[in-house]
């Protein structure tokens, strides 16, 4: 059946509220029903990019509890971050007649590919945390990406104020096939722009670290110490796979715990570190609430209910319908109230058995 898609635009105080509707015949009177069998179960496609990192299996794991709970049925594909075998992920679902289709891309451009076929068969797709690019995509869900980057940013000013001035400063940055990646950097960007104006901060080396893959930050930190010896306040690394890669090249030089590092994720690794003294900070990204609202919004689209989303994104194509939820910085002050008070990780986890 085909997908009649349109666009409601209303002010509600000062936010602008966009319902999202799709329509899929009677769907849009509530769940399509089998005459011959009674109430459809709905078929969700999850395509995940890879579940290498901790992090995805968490999302995966909190989509399928919510989905279960809502009756519905979940395929789950992982490409483990080859751009062709995703796509080709997306086809198999395709030909599997999913309801709804929710990606986690690896490279946001190349799924355009994917976006493009489910929209010939009909099948809303929603991007779920890293935007598809290019593509007439029908919702995307993820947490406010600049806003991590101006917190991480900020973070390294805060904590430096009353140091070295000016401020030696590593960047790494995320893959560049990531979107998110690019987002990161703009909300750092925003937050260390005067600073560095004025000279207060001095970037004294930058690269981006492909499949934010820890062996390359790795080499990027390696580079710049060859370059500038110890003298180096911060590192201003993406995520908390590219922290820990700085951190073990700081290691082999006795720096680990003398330089600032940021993070992002919360991976546990990362809060052991934070705690340790190695990494400063991480940020906090409740992906289980962002991944079970995720589960529902896919529901309701497959049902022909409206979604609500407040803002809009640029995928290149057009303004993408949006959902974003906040995030939250973590350091060793507030690890119990952060991340263990949301049952995230445990303090055992963290901390060890007493």
């Amino acid at each position: 059946m085909s997908i009649k898609s349109f666009l409601v635009v209303a002010s509600l105080a000062v936010s602008v509220l966009i319902a999202l509707v799709l329509v899929r015949g009677s769907a849009a009177q509530g769940q399509a029903t089998d005459a011959a069998s009674g109430p459809k179960v709905l078929k969700i496609g999850l395509s995940l990019d890879t579940l290498k990192e901790a992090r995805w299996a968490k999302d995966r794991d909190a989509f399928l509890a919510r989905a279960k709970e809502l009756g519905a049925q979940v395929t789950v594909l992982s490409a483990n971050s080859d751009d062709t075998r995703q796509v080709a992920d997306v086809e198999s679902l395709i030909t599997s007649k999913m309801d709804v289709i929710v990606i986690v891309p690896h490279d946001g451009k190349a799924m355009a590919k994917g976006v493009e076929v489910a929209g010939r068969a009909g099948i809303p797709v929603i991007a779920y945390d890293r935007i598809i690019r290019d593509s007439a995509l029908d919702l995307y869900m993820t947490f406010d990406n600049e806003h991590v980057g101006e917190l991480q940013g900020k973070y390294i000013l805060e904590k430096l104020k009353d140091g070295p001035k000016p401020i030696k400063l590593v960047r790494i940055y995320g893959s560049k096939t990531d979107n998110n990646a690019v987002l990161f950097k703009k909300g750092q960007d925003a937050a260390l722009k005067d600073a560095i104006a004025s000279g207060a901060v001095v970037v004294v080396h930058e690269d981006w670290a492909d499949d934010w893959k820890p062996e390359n930050a790795k080499r990027i930190m390696n580079a710049a110490i060859t370059k500038h010896g110890h003298g180096i306040d911060a590192v201003l690394a993406s995520n908390d796979g590219t922290a820990g890669g700085a951190i073990q090249a700081l290691k082999e030089e006795g720096l680990a715990g003398k330089v600032v590092v940021t993070g992002q994720d919360a991976e546990i690794v990362a809060v052991q570190r934070i705690v340790g003294g190695e990494q400063s900070m991480t940020i906090y990204k409740p992906v289980e609430a962002l991944a079970r609202r995720a589960a529902e919004v896919a529901v309701a689209l497959a049902t022909g209910k409206p979604v609500v989303a407040k803002t809009e994104l640029d995928n290149g194509k057009r303004l993408v319908p949006t959902i974003l939820l906040d995030v939250v910085t973590v350091t060793k002050e507030n690890v119990d109230s952060t991340v263990v008070k949301d049952g995230f990780h445990s303090r055992e986890e963290i901390y060890g058995k007493p």
